[in-house]
């Protein structure tokens, strides 16, 4: 398959899956003889499986580890389970610090009477 329908199967542009190739993430593409990329299925099902880990926030570095993880015949489960783990505590720490900062806002909202008035506290909250 060429690279536009590598693209469409794996959710992904063409520009994305050439940078993936630039920077090792995947091996480059097949050359046919007139110079065109063709992708295997098992080059689809790793673009699909960057495209789905991206899509949970995971590093191109993470990708990296879990691909890897993924072409191996002989991985262990506890392996993978531990990588999402670390991310999924990543994402809590992330859910908090943004509770913290709506609970900000909202105090700053509280702040301003939103009237017709130049006094803001908003305004006086940020420059304090």
């Amino acid at each position: 398959m060429n690279i536009s329908e590598a693209a469409k199967a794996s959710g992904l542009t063409a520009k994305t899956i050439r940078y993936y190739e630039s920077i090792g993430l995947i091996k480059p593409a097949r050359r046919l003889s007139n110079g065109y990329r063709s992708y295997s299925e098992e080059d689809i099902s790793s673009l699909k499986l960057i495209h789905q880990l991206r899509g949970f926030g995971f590093s191109l570095s993470e990708c990296e580890d879990l691909l890897s993880l993924y072409k191996k015949s002989d991985r262990q489960s506890r392996d993978v389970k531990a990588k999402v783990a670390v991310r999924l505590e990543q994402v809590r720490t992330k859910i908090n610090e943004l509770e913290q900062l709506a609970d900000s806002l909202e105090q700053m909202l509280d702040s301003c009477a939103g009237d017709d008035q130049p006094e803001c506290g908003i305004i006086n909250r940020l420059v304090e």
